[in-house]
């Protein structure tokens, strides 16, 4: 399979800005690129499909099954951004982004920040290329570039070594992106998002061989693809709620429910809006809901219409910021209580931050998913203070097999856990 990862030897090497400056150069230039993105991200997707007009699709390679992601970059033309550093994997050592990347044989393109070294980056970039034999470094983008002079010294650090120098980004405060406690502030609450990403295109453009990327991306031989699903449809209308409390999506579950014959709408509770009254699923994923608490609290018709769903019988699922949602009451970060849905018998906290992070497996202990051992991921600063009694969702275990026990809850047809899904296990 052709493609190419864009790849660092750590974050905050700067390759999400180049790899937004690429897909929106592309796309200026016309060329049709699949956005992508390895590992279990969320936000960072956002940007890329802002950037150039095409929905991101996520490649983890620990959580996805191998045909899964084969069937996902079927169509060639992958740019693929790589998570944490090239070499980076889960507890269990394994779905580094070198694991991707030769597993879908996608040529690399190391990202490095040249900020604080100069001929030490020859031994940085040798040591990447020939720690696994059989990956396919083919170049490396320097970034942070102070001057000519340090480009130079740069240059002359890399001489000898058979790795194309595809491009060198001088340093640019613009470039920069603001974060907050789960990564990048959301693509679409920048007022600027369009004048950042012109920019990043022109410095991409001005400092890098796009002639020499894009040939890195050459389209495979047209093959039949694999029909792959990675989660069963939670209804025939599954309707979903996106806006800025509740974004965290995978495409890849939307398109296969699509692909499965259901019908999706989207609805935004923030906008107190009422999921679809076709709807007979309705799914909220995660997101911020501990930012917009009040506002929630206060979106009386979305309230009610989703009481009176539950009320009917209709399947409600919650993830993460979604599950927080279901509950009885979410607690800001200034300890002010805001009534939820109570839905569910639970109580949640942003007040005492604490993290809670990595791939879940996990054994589904209610009907609507039985059969199905899935793979999932838990990414939160919030904590439960009130739980229960209820029946648990799903029996879960960490990437190193450590038991963790039931989590979730389940009252009618109405659940939810901190876990988001990715797909099922082989």
């Amino acid at each position: 399979m052709s493609g190419l990862m864009i790849a660092a030897p750590s974050s905050g090497s700067g390759k999400t800005t180049i790899t937004l400056g690429l897909l929106r150069a592309f796309a200026k230039r016309g060329i049709a690129v699949q956005p992508g993105k390895a590992g279990p991200d969320y936000i960072d997707p956002a940007f890329h499909a802002m950037a150039c007009g095409a929905p991101c699709l996520n490649f983890d390679p620990w959580a996805m099954r191998p045909e899964l992601l084969a069937a996902q970059a079927h169509g060639g033309n992958v740019l693929i951004e790589a998570m944490m550093g090239l070499y980076d994997a889960s507890a269990d050592g394994t779905g580094s982004p070198a694991d991707l990347a030769q597993g879908l044989d996608l040529a690399v393109v190391l990202v490095v920040d040249c900020a604080r070294m100069s001929h030490s980056v020859g031994a940085l970039v040798r040591g990447y290329a020939s720690h696994r034999p059989g990956l396919r470094l083919a170049g490396v983008i320097l970034n942070k570039v102070g001057s000519n002079r340090h480009e130079a010294m740069l240059r002359d650090g890399l001489a000898g070594l058979d790795i194309a120098v595809l491009g060198a980004m001088k340093t640019d405060p613009a470039l920069g992106l603001p974060e907050r406690h789960l990564g990048l502030v959301q693509a679409g609450e920048h007022s600027t998002i369009e004048a950042f990403m012109d920019h990043a295109a022109e410095c991409v453009a001005s400092g890098c061989d796009l002639q020499a990327i894009a040939a890195l991306m050459a389209r495979p031989k047209d093959t039949a693809r694999a029909d792959v699903r990675p989660l069963p449809p939670l209804g025939n209308h599954i309707a979903v709620a996106r806006d800025d409390a509740f974004s965290f999506l995978y495409q890849h579950l939307l398109d296969g429910w699509s692909r499965d014959g259901a019908t999706i709408s989207f609805f935004s509770p923030l906008g107190d809006e009422a999921p679809d009254n076709a709807a007979d699923a309705v799914y909220l994923p995660g997101g911020y809901p501990e930012l917009h608490a009040g506002k929630l609290s206060a979106a009386g018709r979305f309230i009610a219409a989703m009481k009176q769903a539950a009320e009917s019988g209709t399947f409600i699922y919650g993830e993460c910021g979604g599950y927080m949602c279901l509950g009885k009451a979410l607690v800001d970060a200034t300890g002010e209580r805001h009534p939820m849905l109570g839905l569910l018998p639970l109580v949640t906290s942003f007040q005492k931050r604490q993290r809670h992070l990595g791939y879940r497996r996990l054994r589904p202990l209610r009907e609507r998913f039985s059969g199905l051992a899935l793979t999932a991921h838990e990414f939160h600063y919030s904590t439960i203070v009130e739980e229960g009694p209820g029946e648990s969702l799903f029996m879960a275990e960490d990437a190193l097999g450590t038991d963790l026990g039931a989590v979730g809850l389940q009252d009618g047809s109405v659940c939810g856990s901190y876990m988001h899904l990715i797909d099922v296990r082989a």
